[in-house]
């Protein structure tokens, strides 16, 4: 979080909030997942209702509440899903020309058999 030290008489108010988003779903052994990051800026106006900055899970909480409310959760966990639904069921691909630096699958190790 971003805060002015002080700002309208209050300390620590804070004006941005860096949020991660994320969501995961096990299919057919693998585990997928997709996260949404961001930032949400926030105005005080002197005479609002304050909530001092505190360490705590309690104001994580608020912060999260502040977060709820201006942001679109619902069309985040629909972005969220369909990211992971595209990667357990992809229907794109990257192509490459043969001149151009594609990435190099890795190489399975060979196993080696031992000898008596």
């Amino acid at each position: 979080m971003n805060a002015h030290i002080q700002s309208d008489g209050e300390d620590n108010v804070i004006y941005t909030v860096h949020y991660r988003y994320s969501g995961s779903e096990e299919s057919g052994g693998e585990t997928y997942s997709s996260t949404n990051i961001g930032t949400q800026s926030y105005t005080y106006v002197s005479g609002d209702p304050f909530v001092p900055y505190e360490d705590t899970e309690a104001f994580e909480a608020v912060v999260i509440g502040w977060l709820e409310g201006s942001l679109d959760v619902p069309a985040m966990q629909a972005s969220i899903a369909a990211n992971i639904e595209s990667q357990i069921a992809p229907v794109n691909e990257d192509l490459y020309f043969t001149w151009q630096n594609q990435p190099i699958p890795p190489v399975p190790p060979i196993e080696e058999d031992e000898e008596e």
